[in-house]
């Protein structure tokens, strides 16, 4: 440019000008590149190397023959980067439409979302958008369009394939990965395995550069857990109950099955219940575990302990009379009011009163012991106490110590009254008898397994703890054989061929303060066959809706029954080909 065109002062001041910008970038060129190089390059490293968790895969639940009942699936978070998806590319994006059966404006809006307003209402810009959650299968497919800008991430979720089998006893993983109750809960240590970790670098859109990948740890998955359950007891209880719930609609109802001779439960079921699987939509009373959580007054049921006593003890025999018509009977220098009975039974066997569940003959029963060693062997038969649950949320029911009773209480505890218990105490005592006198705890957790290296990781057998003899254990054993008679209070819960040994169970509810005649709680709990019990069944029904009194005779032992139908086949329990009486001996 010539000089004649431009007046000399001004092409000087651009020079300068010039010359200054040159300057100035070259000062910040050397203050980044040499005075804080250190600076930025940790900066840069920072931003540029993340640390990747590697989840590891949890643990699966399994019954005693393996099969499934709580699994981990993986699943693919797919997603898409507004920056980076080209959306002319419509054939492309109308197949990834159809296979997410998503409409294709709301994909093509999803596509174009390439800013947002904070909540400082500055501009964002976005680079991740969900689309969906899906299966690995799906995924492969939408890999094969290979459409820039659409990636999916991996993730473990857990599933019921039972839906709400057993489900108070599974328990669930909640939405934020953390177990909340049930097995899930108490052995989360062996199921949730060890998560690892892998130091590597991402670029500027923070997509990873696995080239570059320095340092990984190997995540370690869980342990199977593999309970006592049985899949195949646990859906007949569980119809039962359901068929039970629509002919008697109760407020609440449990079913135990075990093996007397390990304390192994074969199956739990409770009502209401709920499906793990959308635990949201139900109300959060249905996750009780109402076997264990909830007291009762368990009424007759509970007889078998002052009986059990009784004859241990050497205050009563079978044939031993009781006056059943007595309304009051002198103790310790008081006349005490006998509690009521259905019928005047008068002087009967100690047999009769089991079978006819006299409530004035097992007060009187109590009265022989006194209060001590009536104490004392509810607190055998494992009332009052933990049963020894290996899950959390058990109660240990309520028995008073000897000098917190009234005068009422020695002839009322023997009856089931007085006492508060669950439907496992009562299931885990009447186990005791079927075990000839020695109770068990109840044992859930059957063993480990390591998934790599198929290594079974057993527990310790329960050695349990002697109640009372095994003479004392076959005496009352034939006594309960006779409740399932027809003149027995629990003639429904008879199986055709097999001794059949239990007792009911009916308590009158307190409502408002005082004992309701019309509330109820129905029960029977028994084992068969009863010369060598092989499974022991309580069933405990909750206020049933039924004209009149909901006895456990009517609610409960017909649900007994139809269990018991249904487990014969099923656990091959033999019919006797010719019934003996037990050998009973004092040795």
């Amino acid at each position: 440019m010539s000089q004649a065109c431009v007046k000399r002062s001004r092409y000087r001041l651009c020079t300068v000008l010039l010359l200054a910008g040159f300057a100035m970038i070259c000062g910040r060129l050397y203050f980044l590149q040499v005075l804080d190089a250190e600076n930025i390059s940790s900066e840069v490293e920072s931003s540029r190397k993340i640390l990747v968790k590697l989840e590891p895969r949890r643990g699966d639940i399994l019954d005693r023959n393996g099969n499934l009942l709580a699994g981990t699936r993986s699943r693919i978070k797919l997603g898409v980067d507004p920056q980076v998806v080209d959306t002319s590319d419509v054939d492309k994006l109308a197949r990834l439409a159809g296979i997410l059966d998503m409409p294709f404006p709301e994909l093509m809006e999803k596509c174009n979302r390439k800013e947002r307003i904070d909540s400082a209402g500055e501009r964002r810009t976005v680079q991740w958008v969900p689309l969906a959650e899906i299966d690995e299968d799906l995924y492969d497919l939408i890999r094969r369009i290979d459409i820039d800008g659409v990636r999916g991430d991996r993730f473990y979720e857990r599933y019921y394939p039972g839906d709400q089998m057993a489900s108070q006893v599974i328990g669930f993983i909640n939405k934020e990965k953390t177990p909340v109750m049930g097995v899930e809960l108490a052995l989360d240590y062996y199921l949730r395995g060890q998560a690892g970790w892998r130091e590597t670098e991402v670029d500027g859109r923070r997509r990873e550069l696995a080239a570059f990948r320095e340092r990984e740890v190997e995540s370690r998955n869980g342990l199977h857990v593999q309970l006592t359950l049985d899949l195949f007891v646990q859906s007949v209880i569980e119809a039962a109950m359901e068929d039970m719930v629509g002919e008697l609609h109760p407020a609440g109802a449990s079913i135990i099955v075990s093996d007397p001779h390990t304390g192994e439960i074969l199956g739990l079921a409770n009502y209401p219940t709920f499906n793990p699987n959308h635990f949201w939509d139900f109300p959060l009373e249905n996750q009780r575990n109402r076997a264990l959580t909830d007291q009762y007054e368990p009424g007759s049921t509970f007889k078998i302990v002052p009986v059990a006593a009784g004859l241990e003890e050497g205050v009563i025999q079978p044939d031993t009379i009781i006056n059943c018509g007595a309304a009051e009977v002198f103790y310790h220098g008081v006349n005490i009011r006998m509690p009521n009975d259905h019928r005047n039974l008068g002087p009967v066997p100690v047999t009769t009163v089991v079978t006819k569940s006299s409530n004035r003959g097992a007060a009187q029963i109590g009265m022989l012991l006194g209060e001590q060693r009536m104490y004392e062997y509810a607190r055998r038969f494992g009332f009052g106490q933990d049963v020894g649950w290996p899950l959390a949320g058990e109660i240990s029911g309520t028995l008073a110590p000897v000098e917190k009773w009234d005068g009422l209480t020695i002839s009322r505890l023997p009856t089931g009254y007085a006492v508060g218990t669950t439907a496992m105490q009562v299931h885990q005592a009447m186990a005791t008898i079927a075990n000839d006198g020695v109770r068990l705890r109840p044992k859930l957790l059957k063993e480990v397994i390591d998934p790599e290296s198929q290594v079974e990781l057993p527990l310790e057998p329960e050695k349990g703890q002697r109640v009372v003899s095994v003479h004392t254990a076959r005496l009352l054993r034939e006594m309960l054989m006779s409740v399932v008679s027809p003149e027995g209070t629990a003639s429904r819960a008879a199986l055709p061929g097999y001794g059949v040994a239990g007792k009911t169970g009916t308590s009158r509810k307190i409502i408002d303060g005082q004992y309701s005649h019309n509330h109820h709680v129905g029960s029977f709990s028994g084992f068969f066959p009863a010369n060598k019990p092989e499974v022991v069944i309580t069933v405990v029904v909750d206020d049933a809706q039924v004209p009149g009194p909901a006895y456990g005779g009517l609610v409960a032992a017909p649900v007994f029954r139809s269990i018991g139908e249904k487990l014969i086949p099923h656990m091959a329990i033999r019919k006797p080909e010719k019934w003996e009486p037990f050998v009973v001996s004092n040795d």
